[in-house]
């Protein structure tokens, strides 16, 4: 065979394996989007996707009947599933969203008709666009309404969000509490007022028995966003009352980590309690923000909650500030 030959051949098996991959792409995109869009005679947008990582699979957790914890990159997703359709709370990253929506095609042949966000996070909305577009209903605290359509600052590294575009938006907000009646179940949508962000709520679904809480639970150290209005006595006081709701059967899905349950979530609340009152006291104290982080007030819950990644001058000193923060406060509503 000449080289010209051989190489009219590859070119051929490359060409090839591109259309296979289209081909499976395409057939993805039906499925997830339900045969009965596709054949009315209504038009479906057609949103260019961004190819998934490749290494990343989505775990599906059986919680209760019809209700899932969809496990990939970036926050769990709580997934209702029934005679109603689908509705998802939160959609992670927006790559993920192919991978979304073939895990919910496993489970329904309708499409997700409602998406809930807990929190503004990108690694919680990542998919709104996409699965806005695509005709399902976003429904979130009116802060997330607020965050998203402007320009932010992430918190980790201080670069400049622009604001979602409005497909991403939400178009049901509330204030305080809204439900949600859907597969036979009431979904209850309560705000933690200035938990992890300004914009939190919980999910709970309840005659299955089963919470979603966002990043209010997660399997490590909280992340407590200041910039967008998050606070350390928040976050505690928002478990304080999820805990007096909850029982001992309680299925709890974290924005992170493994599924939960009430005790988990107890522990969880009463290792932040010791935490930030060490903080407190070292902030009347005096202490600078060094010596508090030397001080390590995280010291024995740093191997269950820390993990291998845990930075403690980094948490402790955020932990500080909002402490230097909410003691100031206090001292001057005496």
């Amino acid at each position: 065979m000449t080289e010209s030959a051989g190489a009219r051949i590859l070119s051929w098996i490359s060409k090839e394996n591109e259309v296979k991959q289209q081909i499976r792409q395409i057939l993805v995109l039906v499925v997830s989007l339900g045969w009965g869009a596709l054949a009315s005679s209504q038009q479906v947008p057609i949103v260019q996707m961004p190819r998934p990582p490749e290494d990343v699979k989505i775990e599906t957790v059986n919680v209760a009947p019809g209700i899932y914890m969809l496990v990939g990159r970036g926050g769990n997703i709580g997934l209702t599933v029934g005679a109603d359709g689908a509705a998802i709370i939160d959609d992670q990253f927006a790559d993920m969203v192919p991978k979304i929506r073939s895990a919910v095609a496993l489970l329904s042949e309708k499409p997700v008709h409602f998406v809930i966000n807990t929190h503004l996070h990108g690694d919680h909305t990542g998919g709104n666009d996409a699965f806005g577009a695509a005709g399902a209903v976003i429904i979130a605290h009116d802060n997330v309404r607020r965050f998203l359509g402007s320009d932010q600052v992430n918190p980790s590294n201080n670069q400049a969000i622009p604001a979602r575009a409005r497909e991403a938006l939400p178009v049901i907000t509330f204030a305080d509490t809204a439900t949600l009646h859907f597969n036979d179940d009431d979904l209850e949508f309560t705000h933690l007022p200035n938990a992890h962000t300004a914009t939190d709520i919980i999910v709970r679904f309840r005659k299955a028995n089963v919470l979603h809480m966002g990043d209010c639970f997660t399997g490590g150290f909280p992340f407590i966003d200041g910039n967008t209005g998050g606070t350390f006595d928040g976050l505690i006081a928002g478990q304080e009352k999820v805990l007096a709701v909850v029982d001992d059967n309680t299925k709890i899905i974290r924005g992170h980590g493994p599924l939960g349950n009430k005790a988990e979530l107890q522990a969880y609340h009463d290792m932040l309690v010791v935490v930030r009152d060490r903080i407190a006291k070292l902030v009347k104290a005096g202490k600078t923000q060094e010596q508090v982080v030397e001080a390590r007030p995280t010291k024995e819950f740093e191997e269950k909650y820390g993990g291998g990644s845990f930075d403690a001058a980094q948490w402790i000193g955020r932990a500080y500030v909002d402490q230097k923060v909410a003691v100031g406060n206090r001292r001057l509503r005496k």
